[in-house]
């Protein structure tokens, strides 16, 4: 197996979203060769440096190369190039020109695939799942208290929920939606983060997700976390113009202009 461990790249402008600039360039190194097939992709951190990006954005780019079957993950041997699929990539283009209706659309997508993998979650789950779904949920209130926005454990959280459903299909959509999902929780935890009765109803959601898939509930888990998504959408909904001109705002518009695979 050919394993790339130096490669060059320049920092990347802002032309674009980040994660366009890393994904194209790591694109024409697959195309041209440089990465080729069974060549192991550097490292989230290796990449990270050379392109001058944060390991978020690597992800991102990396997620839209799996989407458009040109790389894989295999167990203990990190990311791998691939060779091309046949079959045309499933692309996501929410390009409605309107940043308000760009989030609603990302959390209603999100409604039912959140409230089945909360019910099955609560059926299947194991007892370490559970404690797993507990301590993710406990990692946001430490993010929050640590003064980060909890984004990244926002989106571990129901990671850790399509996990305990037993179909790891639903872990691999979650995957594929990621720079949108995560987007989306952004402008979320931004606008919550500013009115406190949005905090507390957000940590009083998520509580009440836990404890149904706590008690094996399956159908009060889905009922929390359909209402977790439809509350979500009403805070955004409900954001004044003054979250709209911070920075929930503008990610909430590189969402609305963001176009083509994961």
């Amino acid at each position: 197996m050919v394993d790339v461990t130096h490669f060059h790249a320049e920092p990347i402008a802002a032309v674009g979203t980040l994660a366009d600039r890393v994904t194209e360039v790591l694109l024409q190194k697959i195309k041209s060769g440089e990465f080729a097939v069974n060549a192991r992709l550097p490292s989230e951190l290796v990449m990270a440096a050379r392109f001058a990006v944060s390991r978020t954005v690597i992800r991102e780019a990396v997620s839209r190369l799996k989407s458009e079957g040109l790389v894989e993950t295999r167990q203990g041997s990190g990311t791998i190039v691939v060779e091309p699929r046949m079959a045309a990539p499933f692309r996501i283009d929410v390009d409605v020109n309107d940043s308000t209706q760009a989030v609603l659309r990302v959390l209603e997508l999100r409604r039912g695939l959140e409230a089945d993998m909360a019910a099955l979650a609560a059926e299947r789950r194991t007892d370490a799942q559970n404690r797993q779904i507990q301590q993710a949920m406990l990692a946001i209130d430490q993010a929050a208290l640590a003064g980060r926005d909890g984004v990244e454990e926002d989106f571990a959280f129901h990671a850790a929920i399509s996990q305990a459903t037993g179909n790891p299909l639903y872990t691999s959509l979650l995957q594929f939606l990621s720079q949108f999902l995560r987007a989306a929780i952004s402008v979320g935890r931004i606008n919550e983060a500013q009115r406190r009765d949005f905090s507390g109803q957000l940590k009083a959601e998520h509580s009440a997700i836990v404890e149904a898939i706590g008690r094996k509930d399956a159908s009060g888990a889905r009922v929390a976390a359909w209402r977790h998504m439809e509350n979500s959408a009403a805070r955004i909904s409900a954001a004044d113009e003054g979250f709209w001109n911070s920075e929930g705002g503008n990610v909430a518009r590189r969402l609305a202009e963001s176009e083509g695979p994961m």
